[in-house]
């Protein structure tokens, strides 16, 4: 059937509920509407559903998450996992309670137990959950930091990462595979629960969760000492991780934390914000206003499902300054790796991860201590695969893992990125360097003095609907067929192409495998230290431009970023 067949049968179709069908008669007449929620179902991709929040088949409504909870329903039965459970989290958005309970009850229908948490939980707690309760899989419902009219549904494997390879191909397989709607088995709530198929839990597996937090504590003592001279403003941006983050800090005695008050409750709107980021500067107008009353030392900002922490630190002249993710993580990835060396000495197999967009002051950060450093794709689920990878080998140590979007993991509890642990470490790092006469700032230059002034940062352009999706597989191609020579005046060395598998030296001709699974990425390696990546966006419909420059001096790596930031958007025309 064509869109418009579709649409014609959500119309009148007994199986969809009259809210759907009264949302669907409000449209009648726009065409472009029409064609925009049913031209396609909403694509389940390696890193599961996200969409707008609507009736149709390429939205995200209960229809639509039963259909996705079907195919891994039929996966996890192919793969005789059955009897283990799906552990199932959902942040502050709208529909995500509801979400959450049509995929428990689909699992239900198929003879697989559901774990529902009682009440919105941060995404490296349901990863934790998948681990401890012993389940196949998890699901988590949240749309992370995208505007409000966003949902979304990410899928864990056993190990607590992300779908990847071969699970994340066959789940796709069997959602696409289910090509009914009411073909969808589901059944009721009451039944479920008498059947022992859907079980709440809730805070035994948060006191679990935030013990094994706590255990990443490097230095008590210094905590003991200076805790409660720091003062910290805090925000979860509506989002789950106010009850967490404060915990943890009240349970160690950082008694000075302030919560934006007008941030501080869950609001699936997310009033106070345009979209709940921790990366955009508006997220942290509020958090800044508190913070200059006050005269707090930092301002620390969660996203709706406290994977990602966005930071400001204040200078010794009272100047917040933004530490963008690879600021912070590169300065957690200093305390982290530089305390374990002091306190109890480094493993010979010790290895810091990153992803091929994350700055490359962390290859610095690790010469510099003698760790290994592996570079894997973006997504946080390919360092989940690395450790997971040391578990099963007996081979590698984890030290520290962090990408460039906002995210790292301290530990390995959890195999997804938590901000409720870089709360508490970037509190404790904050102490340590107090206890030293020092602030987060003074941290962060003394690194640069020391590894050189890196600068890295990111631009996009968006393209929505049908025509944008076109134009980002066109500039993608023209890039491969084309390769420039040259990018704002730095030579290209090297073109790493990860769809085909190649890194091509430019001078020599020669090429040889990236090494890593394919993706639709590119990456370009310039003199002066400089490089450039360009991938469209796993989860948002735009294409990402990374660079990164290596300065003599924090004005030098500025003119040196502001230059090739103006050529890399010319790579898109």
């Amino acid at each position: 059937m064509g869109y418009k067949e579709v649409y014609e049968d959500w119309l009148v179709n007994p199986y969809f509920d009259e809210e759907t069908r009264k949302e669907l008669r409000a449209i009648e007449g726009d065409e472009d509407e029409i064609r925009e929620r049913f031209y396609c179902d909403l694509e389940f991709g390696t890193a599961g559903l996200r969409g707008i929040l609507g009736a149709g088949t390429n939205r995200m409504n209960i229809y639509v998450v039963r259909r996705a909870t079907q195919g891994l329903a039929n996966y996890i039965i192919k793969q005789g996992a059955s009897g283990k459970g799906v552990a199932i989290a959902f942040d502050s958005r709208h529909m995500s309670r509801e979400f959450a309970d049509e995929a428990a009850l689909t699992l239900a229908a198929n003879g697989i137990k559901a774990y529902v948490f009682d009440s919105l939980r941060p995404t490296p707690e349901l990863s934790f959950a998948v681990r401890c309760l012993g389940c196949t899989a998890g699901i988590n419902i949240t749309a992370s930091h995208n505007p409000a009219e966003y949902n979304g549904y990410k899928v864990y494997w056993e190990d607590g990462a992300q779908i990847t390879p071969p699970h994340d191909t066959g789940i796709m397989d069997e959602v696409k595979a289910v090509k009914d709607f009411e073909s969808v088995r589901t059944m009721k709530k009451e039944d479920a629960e008498a059947a022992g198929l859907y079980n709440v839990i809730g805070s035994e597996i948060d006191d679990k969760y935030i013990a094994c937090v706590k255990a990443q504590i490097k230095d008590p003592q210094v905590i003991r000492e200076y805790a409660d001279k720091l003062k910290v403003v805090y925000t979860p941006l509506h989002g789950t991780g106010n009850i967490p983050a404060r915990r943890v800090l009240k349970e160690l005695g950082f008694t000075q934390v302030y919560v934006v008050p007008e941030q501080e409750l869950p609001d699936g709107d997310f009033p106070t914000v345009a979209k709940p980021n921790p990366e955009d500067d508006a997220a942290f107008e509020l958090g800044l206003k508190l913070a200059e009353k006050i005269d707090a030392d930092l301002v620390l900002a969660t996203d709706p499902d406290a994977d990602r922490l966005g930071v400001r630190v204040k200078d010794s002249q009272g100047v917040y300054h933004t530490l963008t993710g690879n600021m912070s993580g590169c300065l957690l990835a200093e305390y982290t790796i530089g305390q374990i060396a002091r306190l109890r000495g480094l493993p010979d197999d010790g290895t810091l991860i990153k992803t091929i967009v994350t700055t490359n002051m962390a290859d610095a950060i690790a010469r510099h201590y003698g760790v290994n450093m592996i570079e894997c794709l973006t997504g946080f689920k390919y360092i989940g695969q690395q450790i997971l990878n040391f578990e099963k080998s007996g081979k590698g140590t984890y030290l520290f893992g962090f990408e460039e979007s906002y995210g790292c993991l301290i530990g390995t509890y959890a195999r997804d990125k938590d901000a409720i642990v870089a709360v508490m470490e970037l509190c404790e790092a904050a102490a340590w360097y107090m206890s030293k006469g020092m602030n987060l700032w003074d941290a962060m230059v003394e690194m640069y003095e020391r590894y050189g002034y890196y600068k890295d940062e990111v631009q996009s352009l968006s393209f929505s609907g049908i025509a944008g999706q076109e134009t980002m597989k066109k500039i993608m191609a023209g890039l491969r067929a084309d390769i420039p020579s040259e990018i704002g005046g730095l030579k290209v060395l090297s073109v790493r192409d990860y769809q085909n598998d190649t890194i091509l030296d430019t001078a020599s001709g020669q090429v040889r495998p990236t090494g890593l699974p394919r993706s639709n990425v590119l990456y370009f390696d310039l003199d002066e230290k400089a490089w450039v990546c360009v991938r469209p966006s796993g989860t948002e419909p735009k294409i990402k431009f990374y660079y990164g420059v290596r300065g003599t001096s924090m004005e030098d790596a500025d003119r040196r970023s502001a230059e090739l930031g103006k050529a890399v958007l010319a790579l898109a025309e």
